[in-house]
Formats: C-alpha cells, structure tokens, sequence
C-alpha cells in the first residue's frame, strides 16, 4: 500500500523537482535518482510506477523550448536503438536481477568520462573521434533496457551524444525527444504489468506541480549557464550517476 503522509511528501517532493530540472536542463543524466529516492519511502516498483507518468509531464512540458533544435539523425538512432531495450526490459522485467546491468553502464558512464578527460589532457591524441552509428543504436539498447528496469536510460544516451560534439542546446534537445518517446513506449508495458494503481495516479495528481515548477528551473538553468559549464555539469552528473548505478549494482 502506497502511504502518502509527510514523510513520503518530504522525499518525493525534492526528489520530482530533481528529476524536473535533470531532464529540463541537463539532458536526463541524473533524472533516475529520483525513483531511487522515492524507493526509500515505497516500494520500488511503486516507485518506477508513480515516476513515469511525471516523467512523461515533464518531456512535454520541455519540448516547446527545444523544438526542432535537436540532432534529428543522433535521436533517430537513439530512439530505433531504444524500441527492442524497452522490448527486452517489458520481457525481462519479473525474472531479471537488473543489478549486473547497472554496474555495467555505470561502469560505461564513469569510464567515458575518464576517457574524455584523458583526451582533453592529451593523453590519447587521436582519439577524438565521433562513436560510430553502431556504437549509438547500442547505446540506444541499453538507454531502453535501463530506462525501463530504473529510468535510468540518461547515461547511456549520454555517452554517445557527448562523443558527437553538439553545442548544449542540441544535446539537450535531443534529450528531450528522445526520452518522450522512450517514456511513450513504456507506458503501455507498465500498464500490462499491472504497475500502475489508483494510489499512484493520485501521488501522481499531488506531485505535478513539483514535476512543472523542476522542469521550468531545469529550462532557465540551461539558457543561463555558459556552454563549457553545461558541459561541465553534465559530466558532473554522468560521473554521479555512474558511480550511483555501480554502487546500487554492488550493494
């Protein structure tokens, strides 16, 4: 049974606004902290459940301020890449222990910020190359697998969007698109699984304001901060959530 007393209002509040200003301004990559934070007051999967609808608010609610500007091409990719994730997650969902996966894109996630870093320093000269089509349609398999399991699709999506050196706006833009479809395709396999209750369309109903108000913070965040600090903090939360995932993984 879902409880929503004070205790619950004190942790999903802050927790939905995160996951408004992540996705809103920079580009999803710590968004799935939120139902981790939500799953220390309720159930996990109840958790997921009440997340998705609001994460859904928030992708429309940002899609106005980046429409047309994402790299159609990276998102097509992406979103071809994310359908048989979300396939294999909605198949895999009640007998699958999630956690090895986890450490893996949080390993994947942490490691390409080192690598970055070491070609920024120029200890890999050469090696600033764009990842391959390839490379972006398996990004885009394990950005549909772990949004489904954890939402946590970011990291993943990040790793490749960030080896094709868009300018912030893009790589937020392309987010944005890409995790409205993500989101829009796992609605009906959480409602097969039977996630989705009376009691969480209604945490959903008192939790919107918080989803609208992080998402309007995240979209005047980005269009305030420069470039190399958007970049900056993006890195910063992939670094994060990297190790968050290999923590939740191990432990």
């Amino acid at each position: 049974m879902l409880v929503m007393d004070l205790s619950f209002f004190a942790v999903a509040g802050p927790a939905v606004v995160f996951a408004g200003i992540s996705k809103g301004g920079f580009g999803s990559g710590a968004a799935f902290a939120s139902a981790g934070m939500l799953a220390l007051v309720i159930e996990p999967g109840q958790a997921l459940a009440v997340m998705l609808p609001l994460l859904m608010l928030i992708d429309v609610s940002t899609l106005r301020p980046y429409w047309k500007r994402w790299d159609p091409q990276a998102a097509r990719l992406l979103i071809l890449g994310a359908v048989p994730g979300v396939l294999l997650g909605a198949a895999l969902y009640r007998i699958t222990e999630p956690d090895h996966f986890r450490i893996l894109i949080g390993a994947i996630a942490v490691g390409f910020v080192l690598w970055q870093y070491a070609v920024r320093q120029g200890y890999l000269a050469g090696a600033r190359r764009e990842m391959s089509q390839t490379a972006g349609a398996v990004a885009g398999l394990a950005a549909g697998f772990t949004s489904f399991v954890s939402h946590a699709g970011g990291p993943p999506a990040a790793v490749y969007l960030l080896s094709k050196k868009l300018d912030k706006t893009e790589y937020q833009a392309t987010t944005v698109l890409v995790f409205w479809i993500v989101n829009i395709g796992k609605f009906i396999p959480y409602a097969w699984l039977g996630m989705f209750t009376a009691e969480t369309a209604l945490a959903n109903l008192y939790l919107a304001p918080f989803a609208l108000f992080g998402a309007w913070l995240g979209v005047r965040a980005h269009h305030l901060v420069s470039e190399r600090l958007f970049f900056g903090l993006t890195y910063l939360l992939l670094s994060i959530t990297g190790c968050k995932l290999i923590w939740d993984g191990l432990f």
